[in-house]
């Protein structure tokens, strides 16, 4: 009798580590969602559009990490407790978990090549439109400000965008403080473009990079999240079908 026993026991006791792998996946979720909602965030809000998909995306995998963890130790107790009915709630909501990170992994590395161009032209003409100046307080100029500052660079394609700008026209400058190298030296003059008294370098290039990164490990940890989450749903399937 206890030789008959020793495969469903044997069952019940892997489904209950992996879905302690489960729970883990979802705290690999959590720390990804984390990452690329406030890791960066504040520098690629000036992306506009691709930005607010990231974001969206981030806050997406918070919710899923926070389910999965859920799912994980629901499963769990239903494994141990045999309940076929909380099984069956915590596979309907492991694969619909699934289906979405799969989702979300394929929409983010295919939505990234097509924003990219429009993403550049977007931000150069907002930038000759709305940006003011160095310690204006509108958001729009605050965020560039920080932009520049933070990644050492001026403009979106280079220094020469403020050319021809509200923000020339408004101050007479060629370029705002933020582009200098050191506000603190003579050089920085709002004219004076040499490459020793400015970053002539655009911003555009660097911030494209984060959100690459971003969208990289956006795909890469849920598909990874997937990949482990994967034999439990086949588990709690099999053991299903054993309580039926």
């Amino acid at each position: 009798m206890a030789e008959m026993h020793t495969p469903y026991s044997s069952l019940k006791k892997l489904l209950c580590l992996l879905h302690g792998f489960l729970a883990m996946s979802g705290v690999i979720l959590i720390g990804l969602g984390i990452y690329v909602s406030f890791r960066g965030a504040v520098l690629t809000t000036v992306l506009g559009v691709f930005s607010t998909h990231l974001f969206h995306v981030g806050y997406l995998c918070l919710v899923m990490g926070c389910l999965t963890v859920l799912l994980g130790f629901a499963g769990w107790y239903a494994t141990s407790k045999e309940s076929r009915g909380i099984l069956l709630f915590c596979l309907v909501w492991m694969v619909v978990v699934l289906i979405v990170e799969i989702t979300v992994a394929t929409l983010v590395l295919a939505f990234l090549p097509i924003v990219q161009d429009a993403a550049l032209e977007h931000n150069f003409v907002a930038l000759k439109r709305n940006y003011r100046g160095y310690n204006e307080p509108d958001d729009f100029s605050v965020e560039w400000n920080l932009v520049m500052e933070t990644l050492k660079c001026c403009g979106v394609k280079n220094y020469t965008d403020f050319s021809g700008s509200s923000f020339e026209r408004t101050t007479g400058y060629t370029y705002p403080r933020s582009c200098c190298k050191d506000m603190g030296t003579a050089a920085c003059t709002g004219r004076n473009a040499s490459s020793g008294a400015i970053h002539q370098e655009g911003c555009f290039p660097k911030l494209l990079k984060i959100a690459k990164t971003q969208s990289i490990n956006l795909s890469a940890g849920s598909l990874g999240a997937a990949v482990i989450q994967l034999p439990g749903i086949l588990a709690t399937l099999l053991l299903f079908a054993k309580l039926g």
